[in-house]
């Protein structure tokens, strides 16, 4: 359903707001919108807003002009205008600045960006994917988050699952990343019946990011390119206990004759 959704947005120009937690696929989401669209041969920019310092975002958002503060020697056009014709995307949009907020929303309505410096707008063509983990709703309520943003933000909005809520797709989940884990080998890694129901049996706090970790150490752990319930190593992040693979692998030794062993 979702990827059929994808599909009907990507005929449009319409701004999405993907909202979910984290791990689950978001900006995979954000890649198939630009990869299905129009503007699939231009640029796709990524920027994690949460990641950059709130007085350097608006420079690499929107650029500069030589001199416009110090250290800046030279122009910059900034990624918005680095993706003319292609996406954008803003990645846990919820920790923008709120000053910033209402410079975004000018680009969004006017299809215009103000580099920092100058006094000279420029006309920009691009799509706007944003993502969040948050509940956006709330960030309006308690003064976070603009609301005009937001509804600019919200035109059409995508929802995805934590991977507690869709078990049935693990199975189809797992066997892609082996696949992917295994393109440059000739040898190809299976996981038996009795792995995969350990993985379906676990709650999945940190959804496919979590479960990517997991099915990678099992790869490493395992004996015969077969992935078993021993070889599953979880990050046990809702007890609070440190995830130790020596002693996974030290408990694999002692259960294994050395001449299965290679070192």
């Amino acid at each position: 359903k979702l990827t059929s959704l994808i599909r009907k947005i990507s005929t449009t120009d319409a701004t999405v707001l993907v909202n979910g937690p984290t791990g689950t696929g978001k900006e995979v989401i954000s890649n198939l919108i630009h990869h299905f669209s129009s503007r699939r041969e231009e640029a796709f920019v990524a920027v994690n807003c949460a990641a950059i310092p709130d007085q350097m975002l608006e420079s690499m958002l929107f650029g500069h002009e030589k001199g416009a503060f110090t250290g800046a020697v030279q122009p910059n056009k900034g990624l918005v205008r680095a993706a003319d014709k292609g996406t954008v995307l803003l990645d846990e949009i919820s920790e923008m600045p709120i000053a910033l907020q209402a410079k975004l929303l000018r680009v969004i309505q006017e299809k215009r960006v103000m580099p920092i410096g100058s006094s000279q707008e420029i006309e920009v063509n691009v799509r706007i994917i944003a993502t969040t983990n948050r509940n956006m709703l709330e960030e309006v309520q308690l003064g976070r988050f603009r609301e005009d943003l937001f509804y600019r933000l919200n035109v059409f909005p995508l929802n995805t699952l934590k991977l507690s809520d869709r078990k049935d797709d693990i199975p189809t989940i797992v066997a892609n990343m082996l696949f992917n884990m295994d393109i440059d080998s000739a040898l190809k890694t299976k996981i038996s019946l009795e792995a995969l129901k350990d993985l379906e049996g676990y709650s999945w706090p940190g959804n496919v990011r979590e479960l990517h970790n997991v099915i990678q150490r099992a790869k490493i752990l395992c004996l015969n390119g077969e992935i078993l319930p021993s070889d599953l190593i979880f990050d046990n992040i809702e007890t609070g206990q440190s995830t130790n693979t020596a002693e996974v692998l030290a408990a694999k030794f002692q259960n294994t004759t050395t001449d299965e062993v290679a070192l």
